[in-house]
């Protein structure tokens, strides 16, 4: 690759989205469109009664879609679809804000006045609230009612890896150990609140359909949608240009958007359904509440001899959802003795789903707390401790890819100034602020998935590249301009990058850090397959080719418009051979008020290995988010529920707080150069989720060396630091 993989080129989009040229969901309109505004219920449990009469004599009501006359949609089971999307077929209510009613208006007005007309009666039963008052259970052996769990797009994160991990005897050895931490840590519920809410348009053309989504897997949702209502793969097309950020929350098909469809089915009409904000903490997911205990034995020197993470979360009692929170256990240090084990707890609340880092961000807070404990324990420093247990094989023995653990360490540790950290808790000051410096290891996994690209080379001197994937405000738009330009050897300029429909060639979702490993190999690939044709028209000439003006005097010779590659990729061999992983370290300095017990982080420091960066500019922007992003899981974001009700008490941006311009330090952030030839054709590992991973343990551990008081439950507020 030349120069322009990994140059800093501005956003290709930037100028379509600061001048309001990119369309989103929201903003799609089509002839003859109606509005559906969904009516939540206010029960956990129980069964909801529609009275619908008023509202149907509202101005501008065309329907109010009930369980009595909605459209019926399939389960399909195993791989297929999801109690989730079951919405209207019953009067069983199984959480807050779950849907019982749409009512659908000739204006998005008529039908939010509308809705409020909506008289609901319940028959309520006894919830299941409290995570304490649910019964543990292995995740895949328990079904709603004892039944064999439903296997919808939620479960499949339970199957993807492994519920438990057993090396050597942990349980022993942690016994034996010299040296021994052993605690309790909790993350709270968390929601993904990105800047723009879900929306759905949807339109029936006989029996096949078009959905506008905001949605970060265009081909995922087309199968869901597909499955959900008995239509082949073929007959639905899923459009999403732009998506105003996700972080997880978009990664699955949630119930507006079966009810969008279902509703323009009713009604014979399109219809589009936007969430407003109270919405977005209902039925599209959140980061479920997870209690995780770590216990570490080590030696005198500070080596490992026994690990054990133990993590019991929630779910809800109709899907199944779990995140991989103990994996990294498996992969950051040494030990001979590992016990990883996950369970599930059934509540009534809506179903949980992946988010940003969705198992490792919980799972290094609990981790990389407890590593900190044990420095203390041990009395040395937490950055040696770490070092000291370095490892070039995962817990299976499968040697990493490519790891730069160390020099992450060393880097961000002499960027944030370590060697001025006085060791003593509560030892070092700034007036009459407390100081203190953390940090924390991170790890990510490097994922990939089949996909396949299309590159055109037009007689105009335009590149068109085609592909499934979506942009979900991350830069992929530019990235994989900068991937085709690069392999033809043609001005990243001449590019049109064209994303976001289900008729482009396959791409997997834009999350788990996939999407630039999985389609950004199979673009470049397909550009390669593009310009062997062009140099073949060239009689294998490249000089041919450089000049400007070249490639169209070439197809015009040779009497064509267009020249094509394509290109399908899949991982190879080396997937199996290797243990492919990002690694990092994170460092946060933090000021805390002794009288009023408020923390202000002043400094952050990232310093990250994650294989070739195709864009430095965008790949900082992913760092600095994912530090912002770990910076509110330790001090702000926290879903707060009335177990009384099951019901949320802070669905709102002014009670659920997020990080600000005022919350947030410059954050800097060092790029540890790595090749790794391994992990796939352009040597990415993906850089979306790593940012985050550490940082709510950096800030935590930043924030005991300031007061000398350790706080396992996030997020560390005033009052639990007073206390």
């Amino acid at each position: 690759m030349s120069a322009l993989v990994g140059a800093p080129v501005d956003r290709v989009d930037g100028r379509l989205k600061v001048t309001g040229a990119a369309k989103y969901s929201a903003e799609i309109a089509v002839p003859n469109l109606a509005y559906g505004v969904m009516v939540l219920s206010t029960a956990a449990s129980g069964t909801a009664s529609v009275d619908a009469t008023t509202a149907l004599r509202a101005p501008g009501v065309i329907d109010v879609m009930t369980p009595q006359n909605a459209p019926r949609v399939q389960n399909g089971g195993q791989g297929g679809g999801d109690r989730t999307l079951m919405v209207l077929q019953d009067e069983v209510v199984r959480y807050d804000r779950q849907p019982v009613a749409v009512v659908i208006a000739d204006t998005f007005e008529r039908a939010v006045d509308a809705a409020a007309m909506v008289r609901v009666r319940y028959a309520r039963t006894a919830a299941v609230t409290r995570f304490d008052a649910a019964p543990e259970y292995k995740p895949g052996t328990q079904g709603q009612g004892g039944q064999q769990p439903q296997g919808g797009q939620q479960a499949q994160a339970a199957q993807s890896h492994d519920v438990d991990k057993h090396k050597g005897d942990a349980a022993s050895a942690l016994a034996a150990a010299a040296v021994k931490v052993d605690n309790v840590y909790v993350v709270p519920v968390e929601h993904h609140n990105p800047m723009e809410p879900h929306a759905t348009v949807a339109a029936w053309d006989g029996d096949k359909l078009t959905v506008y989504e905001a949605t970060q897997g265009i081909i995922n949702a087309r199968r869901k949608l597909a499955t959900t209502f008995g239509l082949p793969a073929s007959n639905v097309r899923v459009v999403s240009k732009f998506i105003g950020g996700g972080f997880g929350g978009k990664g699955s098909v949630w119930p507006h958007a079966v009810l969008a469809a279902m509703a323009a089915k009713l009604v014979n009409r399109p219809v589009k359904i936007v969430l407003s904000r109270p919405q977005m903490f209902g039925s599209v997911g959140f980061r479920p509440r997870t209690v995780q205990r770590v216990a570490l034995g080590a030696g005198r020197d500070g080596k490992l001899t026994a690990l054990v993470h133990e993590t019991s979360a929630q779910t809800s009692v109709f899907d199944e959802f779990m995140a991989q929170t103990g994996a990294l256990s498996a992969v950051l240090y040494a030990t001979p003795n590992l016990t990883i084990t996950h369970r599930l707890r059934r509540l009534n609340y809506s179903t949980p789903t992946f988010m940003r880092a969705p198992g490792e961000s919980c799972g290094s807070f609990a981790l990389e707390s407890a590593m900190d404990e044990l420095a203390y324990a041990t009395g040395i420093d937490p950055l040696e401790l770490r070092l000291r247990n370095d490892t070039n094989v995962d817990a299976d023995g499968k040697p990493f890819s490519s790891r730069s653990l160390a020099q992450c360490i060393r880097a961000g540790a002499e960027r944030i100034g370590w060697s001025r950290r006085n060791p003593a808790a509560r030892s070092m000051r700034e007036g009459n602020l407390l100081v203190g410096i953390g940090m924390a290891a991170s790890t990510y996994p490097t994922h990939r998935s089949p996909a396949s690209a299309q590159v055109q080379v037009r007689a105009d001197g335009s590149v068109v590249v085609r592909s499934a994937g979506v942009d979900i405000g991350t830069g992929a738009y530019t990235v994989f301009s900068q991937v085709a330009a690069d392999a033809l050897g043609v001005p990243v300029e001449r590019v049109r990058m064209e994303l976001g429909d289900s008729d482009f060639p396959n791409a997997p979702n834009a999350g788990g850090s996939t999407l630039t490993a999985s389609a950004g190999s199979a673009i470049k690939l397909a550009a390669l397959d593009a310009r062997a044709k062009l140099l073949a028209l060239a009689g294998g000439d490249a000089s041919a080719l450089g000049a400007a003006g070249a490639i169209p005097a070439l197809l015009r010779a040779h009497g064509t418009d267009v020249v094509e590659g394509r290109a399908d990729a899949k991982a190879g061999e080396e997937a199996h051979q290797y243990a492919m992983h990002a690694f990092g370290a994170q460092f946060a300095e933090v000021r805390v008020d002794p009288d009023l017990g408020t923390v202000r982080v002043v400094r952050f420091v990232n310093a990250f290995g994650s294989g070739r960066i195709l864009n430095e500019k965008t790949a900082k922007s992913q760092y600095m988010g994912g530090a912002i992003f770990g910076i509110g899981m330790a001090l702000l974001e926290h879903t707060r529920y009335d177990e009384r009700t099951g019901r949320i008490m802070n669905a709102n941006l002014a009670d659920y707080l997020l990080p600000t311009n005022a919350d947030v330090p410059a954050v800097e952030s060092i790029i540890v150069p790595e090749n790794d030839p391994h992990v796939n054709e352009i040597g990415v590992k993906g850089i979306g989720e790593i940012g985050i991973v550490g940082a709510a343990a950096a800030v935590a551990n930043a924030v005991y060396h300031a007061t000398g008081k350790r706080v396992r439950d996030l997020p560390i507020t005033p009052e639990k630091l007073l206390a």
